[in-house]
């Protein structure tokens, strides 16, 4: 668990604008630079302005920004973890100059020391050092007298400390490599064991064979990597042009200010704001905004773009090694679901936030959510991905048609080809459910309300905010598309139904669905069929999206 030296606190200024009407929103400069209170970083000098502070720096205690920019390729988060480094430690300035690495990089510093810091409010990239001051060298470039007498070298005290200080440099970057390189040797050994039951391992506990093993127990991403797929603006794109998504959400938040008047406000997983700011814009008195990708510095430009830095505070972290700037809050919202619902593994998140940060009779947006199946019926697409393994260029590859059904993919499904009625397999209640309620099993009752063959079965969702003035999405075949598609679970074997007068064929079975924290975008799926003598192995369906 990270200590609250972990959050590090993004957005927490104050804009002179707070109308709720975009149209009566003025724009208008503040110069950063213009104040009367500028401290010296590294003495009790005060200046109006960055500028003249950062020339006595230069003059005085021949700390230069601009060789240390250089030296280190600075921007400006570099810069900001620099002047909170300084302010947490008060190092004098010739330690910060030999540096020869950035000591100050931990995102610990990212959180400001002094609060309404004009340090961290300057424009780094406009940091000159004026033309008229000139910096003595500095040690490392210092010319030092040695003497030999009788076999023996004399330095001076000053050149033997700074040898002293490049061998311990040295040794620390010695020390680094060797730990990094002894953590490549490790992967690259779990690898080849991989590789090694992948290949020769035959089959292993209940006939299921091991490299299904291998895929329910690998780690098909880390937090980081899955994190990371969310720092690039294409997927916020995708999101935020989803209108049924972001519709939905407004509504919820912008018809139900009574509820968010005053309040403060949790939002889980916030990518680019677009909910704290909806939030602010309904009302909240304080929005708390967290997300563990880099997508977190952009929020926190699109907040000051839209002057709401001063009810959005931003952090960086994830929510369960997160200090929170108050323990409780009033209302969590969070855009946690993922494909067929269940298919990320950040409801465990909202639940975390909720037992932990959700005070006592507060709101959790959404509250409700279902899941349901449908049978369909699509020949063509079954044969153009199942089929197509019996005959690549005369040549029989049914062997991957195991590997086909075990793969769950995201598309769009064509309305006219589910042939059979909807069944609901678990409503989830958040206010109340736990992570354990997140594994169940449930039977299958499919009505055919037409011939033919079902081919797949479809799983889609639907979300419910219970609020005074409802709003409700469904990503069902179909309600109007939305970036969750529909998840279409494949059967090797299509399965005959027919719709008669009086007398319909029934689909019947059980359906087991469990997701996996520790490999999300996993999910187990056991689809038993009795009535046709249809029994599936239990699969390892990953997600892959059909554009």
């Amino acid at each position: 668990m990270a200590s609250v030296g972990d959050v590090s606190v993004l957005c927490n200024e104050s804009d002179s604008a707070d109308s709720e009407d975009d149209s009566d929103w003025k724009e208008f400069d503040v110069d950063a630079d213009s104040t009367d209170h500028v401290f010296c970083l590294f003495c009790h000098e005060m200046f109006g302005t960055v500028s003249e502070a950062v020339s006595h720096c230069c003059i005085d205690h021949n700390f230069d920004l601009v060789k240390l920019k250089t030296r280190f390729n600075m921007d400006c988060y570099g810069y900001i973890k620099l002047v909170n480094f300084i302010r947490s430690h008060c190092p004098d300035a010739c330690l910060v100059m030999s540096a020869t690495e950035p000591i100050w990089e931990k995102e610990e510093y990212m959180k400001p020391v002094k609060p309404d810091d004009p340090w961290l409010m300057y424009d780094f990239d406009d940091i000159e050092v004026p033309s008229s001051v000139t910096l003595p060298e500095t040690s490392s470039s210092t010319s030092f007298h040695v003497n030999t007498e009788d076999g023996l070298v004399s330095l001076s005290a000053q050149h033997f400390a700074e040898l002293q200080q490049t061998v311990q440099r040295l040794a620390s970057k010695v020390h680094e490599k060797d730990s990094e390189l002894s953590v490549l040797m490790e992967s690259v050994e779990k690898m080849r064991h991989l590789a090694q039951e992948l290949v020769v391992g035959g089959e292993r506990e209940g006939d299921v064979p091991v490299p299904a093993q291998c895929m329910q127990a690998m780690k098909l991403r880390d937090d980081e990597g899955y994190f990371n797929t969310y720092s690039h603006f294409s997927i916020h794109h995708e999101m935020l042009s989803d209108h049924v998504r972001m519709s939905s959400y407004r509504d919820a938040l912008l018809h139900n200010t009574a509820l968010l008047k005053d309040k403060t406000v949790l939002d889980l997983g916030c990518g680019t704001g677009i909910l704290s700011m909806f939030a602010a814009s309904a009302g909240a008195q304080k929005v708390i905004a967290i997300d563990q990708s880099d997508i977190i510095y952009h929020a926190m430009d699109i907040v000051r773009e839209n002057k709401l830095s001063h009810k959005i505070q931003l952090l960086k972290g994830c929510i369960e090694s997160t200090e929170l700037p108050q323990k409780h809050v009033d209302v969590i919202v969070s855009e946690w679901m993922g494909y067929f619902l269940l298919f990320e593994g950040m409801l465990d998140s909202v639940i975390y936030a909720r037992d932990h940060h959700l005070a006592e009779g507060g709101l959790l947006l959404p509250n409700r959510c279902s899941m349901s199946l449908v049978g369909l019926s699509d020949t063509d697409r079954h044969a153009e991905l199942v089929g197509f393994w019996t005959d690549v260029y005369g040549y029989r590859m049914t062997s991957l048609q195991h590997a086909v059904v075990r793969e769950a993919t995201i598309e769009v499904v064509p309305p006219d080809k589910v042939i059979t009625s909807t069944c609901l397999l678990r409503e989830l209640d958040l206010n109340t459910c736990s992570t354990s309620s997140l594994d169940f099993s449930s039977e299958l009752k499919l009505e055919a309300t037409a011939d033919g063959s079902i081919t797949a079965f479809v799983g889609y969702f639907d979300v419910f905010f219970d609020l005074p003035h409802p709003v409700s999405f469904s990503t069902a075949p179909h309600e109007k598309s939305t970036h969750w598609k529909q998840t279409v679970f494949l059967v090797e074997e299509p399965i005959t139904v027919k719709q008669v007068k009086f007398i319909s064929t029934y689909y019947t079975g059980v359906l087991t669905l469990w997701h996996q924290k520790s490999t999300i975008d996993c999910m187990q799926c056991d689809v038993e069929k009795t009535k046709h003598q249809l029994k599936s192995s239990p699969r390892t369906c990953k997600v892959r999206v059909v554009n």
